[in-house]
């Protein structure tokens, strides 16, 4: 698995395109930003999610990972909160775990407490289903 670490809110659309270009398991994980001093997350449950989703996706070929991390909500000047007020993001809590297409991210996510390897493995699954009837559904019979 690769993993990309998106530090630029701005440069975010541009990482993802990347990426896409790359494969067709593109994962983004929101969670929270280190603390400089301690280099841990401000985000308990961050810390608990992150070995888990690294570890759940590392089996999936050519996956890659998008890690961004974000700020406190209550930092309403730090450039991380335009995730929170994307139409297509809508970030409300972390960690949460999305996967992306060439048509965007996909509806189903986890978040939180979801981010365990069971729940990650489930939704894999679910999300390979979907692109799968996706492409079939393009697909014309001849």
């Amino acid at each position: 698995m690769k993993c990309v670490r998106v530090t630029d809110p701005k440069k975010f659309d541009e990482v993802v395109c990347t990426a896409l270009r790359d494969s067709s398991a593109v994962f983004v994980l929101f969670f929270g930003r280190e603390d400089p001093s301690s280099g841990v997350s401000w985000c308990p449950d961050c810390v608990i999610a992150d070995p888990i989703v690294r570890s759940a996706l590392a089996n999936i070929k050519n996956a890659i990972l998008l890690e961004v991390p974000v700020d406190r909500a209550s930092n309403l000047t730090s450039p991380t909160n335009i995730f929170r007020h994307r139409k297509d993001i809508m970030l409300g809590r972390i960690p949460t775990l999305m996967r992306w297409t060439l048509n965007g991210p996909m509806k189903l996510r986890l978040v939180e407490d979801e981010c365990k390897k069971q729940a990650i493995n489930t939704f894999v699954a679910k999300t390979d289903l979907l692109l799968l009837a996706e492409k079939n559904s393009k697909i014309k019979p001849q």
